[in-house]
């Protein structure tokens, strides 16, 4: 397997990994009993809402990348930039004065490294991706059939 192929798929497995401890700490904070609740202190509730919702496309994200597919780039270019701007609205809530937990400002910044790093190799290697778009499909036919004419 070639290097590009190698860190693409640490890149989807850790985001695979990533997406479904989200999901289960997540889901565990927002439908738990009393006590879990507590336990997340004061937990800023859109930046909880949206790192839930969030583990689900990363879980599909990272299998889309495993299977090479295009929209799985898309998708990790898109996960990285809601998270920004979830980044964003989260230091307007601090500069506000809003109550939160200094675990989410780690916890943000981290998330944001890590799509960083994933949307970063998926970006770098292209062709390891299928399958091609309906244009270049087309386009590798016709090729195709000329090569076999001469």
């Amino acid at each position: 397997m070639a290097d590009g192929r190698w860190s693409l798929a640490i890149a989807a497995l850790v985001a695979v990994l990533l997406g479904l401890l989200t999901i289960a700490l997540g889901g565990r904070a927002l439908f738990g009993g009393a006590e879990a609740r507590a336990a997340v202190g004061n937990a800023v509730p859109f930046v909880l809402w949206f790192n839930f919702i969030a583990g689900f496309a990363y879980v599909a994200a990272g299998v889309g990348l495993l299977a090479r597919r295009k929209w799985a780039v898309q998708l990790s270019i898109l996960i990285l930039a809601t998270t920004i701007l979830v980044m964003i609205a989260f230091g307007v809530h601090l500069l506000i004065g809003g109550p939160y937990e200094m675990r989410t400002v780690a916890v943000m910044s981290l998330r944001t490294v890590i799509w960083g790093a994933i949307a970063g190799v998926a970006i770098r290697e292209p062709e390891v991706f299928s399958p091609p778009l309906a244009g270049d499909r087309a386009l590798y036919l016709l090729e195709t059939d000329e090569e076999g004419k001469n």
